[in-house]
């Protein structure tokens, strides 16, 4: 399927995320974010990765084909510099999205929706 021009390439992977600024109707770019695993026993997580989301709120896949584990893991998005860089006060200093991965050959896209008050996320598709 051809890309409209300026549109970001989507690459496949089993992990993804995109966040979209709702106040604004447009994609957050420039959002870090991480991602962690739970270790067992524990509760200790260790930290996989850090990204940031480009100009259409999306990021390269947080884990390739074949990389994800079952498991529980935690995506963290450092909301609260992402609102001070646009001028604004934030209620959340950040937002953690833990989800379980039962099933790793499924893909799994956690898309999150912000404003200064409030936040959204679901398991996209």
């Amino acid at each position: 399927v051809p890309q409209a021009k300026g549109m970001s390439e989507v690459v496949d992977g089993s992990l993804t995320t995109h966040v979209l600024n709702t106040a604004t109707g447009l994609p957050a770019a420039g959002l870090a974010l991480s991602l962690a695993l739970l270790q067992e026993p524990g509760p200790q997580w260790m930290e996989l990765l850090q990204r940031c989301t480009d100009e259409d709120g999306r990021c390269q896949p947080l884990l390739a084909p074949g990389q994800a584990k079952a498991g529980t893991y935690k995506l963290r998005f450092e909301t609260a510099a992402y609102w001070q860089r646009l001028g604004h006060e934030s209620f959340y200093p950040f937002v953690e999205v833990v989800f379980t991965i039962t099933d790793p050959a499924k893909k799994l896209h956690i898309p999150l929706l912000i404003s200064p008050y409030s936040y959204t996320t679901y398991r996209g598709s």
